[in-house]
């Protein structure tokens, strides 16, 4: 909101206007001036049926009408600092404050700067002493107003960059959120999702055996409990990812220790952890999207390769941050090493994984090993 649109004050400035004019034509009559003519009561009467004009219509108040308007009190001013004398020099000066604050309120620090200019060189040029006596005041309230119009347009300039920063904030993240709520949905759906579809088909089967079969039927059921159980852990894994990383912000090796032993600690698949105990340098946002990736890669192994041991190593070299998972379990259906680009051209390789890469600006490469184990190896930039 723009600070002339604040407390309306178009109305304010317009009504102002016209008690100033009034005030300034009782006092003419009430003690005209030494030097007033019939010009003086004309052009006073002028300005105020003129300004009680714009106070009912106080939209004209911007755009070229406003302009028009500064321009039209400033030749008020000068009228009454030219011929008003002693008797209008006090509506004079606050005529002055009611042109600076005019300027301030719908204009910039160049509006102000002329106003207060012509001003001051008008009252300095007459060469009635009374009149006279206005141009220090007029300097001093000019540059006041005008370093107050500076500091103004500074503010509200810097206002508009928060504003701009702030909405694009707010873009990403909603994209940050949308993207991982499709992570999780697609995460969900080919897991736990799939699990449940399974077991209510597998209990379908086991109904319909029970009434042909009993004793078949409860050796299936002690199957189908076995199957529950590993669908059990599979959601506890689940809903383990799900879970805020720790980011440890001056050492994102240990917190990838930590991640590593914890996964060993529920999973109960060995974890051999390699890395130093050296800051890597990474923001905090891109430390938690690395232990994210690290998460999930362990979450697959859990879930999808039937491995007995892993290995995660992790290094700072010169090309960046270097991430290695290997594990000795079956492996995908496919065979050999592809890159980011190779994987998403054939459609290969783990979807969420993928995703996390390019959000990092990783290069990702991917080496399936049928019945032999699989291999991650991410490199992250380092800014």
């Amino acid at each position: 909101m723009s600070f002339a649109s604040d407390f309306a004050w178009p109305k304010f400035i317009c009504w102002a206007r016209t008690a100033l004019a009034a005030v300034a034509l009782g006092l003419v009559y009430w003690k005209p001036p030494p030097d007033s003519t019939r010009l003086l009561y004309f052009g006073l009467g002028i300005f105020l049926a003129y300004a009680a004009t714009l106070a009912i219509r106080s939209q004209w108040q911007s755009g070229t009408f406003g302009l028009l308007a500064l321009f039209s009190d400033t030749v008020f001013f000068l009228i009454l600092a030219g011929f008003g004398g002693e008797t209008l020099l006090w509506v004079s000066s606050v005529f002055f404050l009611y042109l600076l604050a005019e300027a301030l309120v719908f204009y910039g620090p160049v509006e102000v700067a002329v106003v207060g200019a012509v001003s001051a060189v008008f009252c300095v040029a007459l060469p009635y002493a009374a009149i006279r006596h206005l141009g220090p005041p007029i300097v001093v309230g000019g540059a006041l107003a005008f370093a107050f119009a500076l500091g103004r347009q500074r503010f509200r300039a810097r206002e508009k960059e928060l504003s701009k920063a702030l909405e694009e904030t707010l873009t990403a993240s909603e994209k940050a959120v949308e993207a991982e709520r499709q992570r999780i949905a697609s995460d969900f759906h080919d897991g736990p999702l799939q699990s449940f579809i399974s077991l209510q088909m597998r209990l379908e089967i086991v109904r319909k055996l029970l009434d042909r079969d009993r004793n078949a039927g409860m050796e299936d059921l002690k199957q189908l409990q076995t199957l529950a159980l590993t669908q059990i852990r599979d959601l506890r894994a689940f809903l383990h990812s799900m879970r805020p990383v720790d980011v440890d912000g001056a050492n994102l090796m240990a917190s990838a220790r930590r991640t590593a032993e914890s996964f060993q600690k529920e999973s109960g698949i060995p974890v051999t952890f390699l890395g130093a105990h050296s800051p890597v340098g990474l923001p905090q946002e891109m430390s938690t999207e690395v232990l994210q990736v690290l998460k999930e890669a362990l979450h697959n192994v859990q879930k999808h390769a039937g491995a007995s041991r892993v290995a995660v190593s992790m290094e700072k070299t010169d090309r960046g941050l270097e991430i290695a998972i290997d594990d000795n379990g079956h492996g995908f259906n496919f065979a050999g090493t592809y890159n980011l680009e190779e994987l998403e051209l054939l459609r290969l390789g783990p979807a969420s994984l993928k995703r996390r890469a390019r959000s990092l600006n990783a290069d990702l490469v991917l080496e399936s090993r049928p019945g032999r184990g699989t291999g991650l190896k991410f490199r992250v930039p380092l800014q």
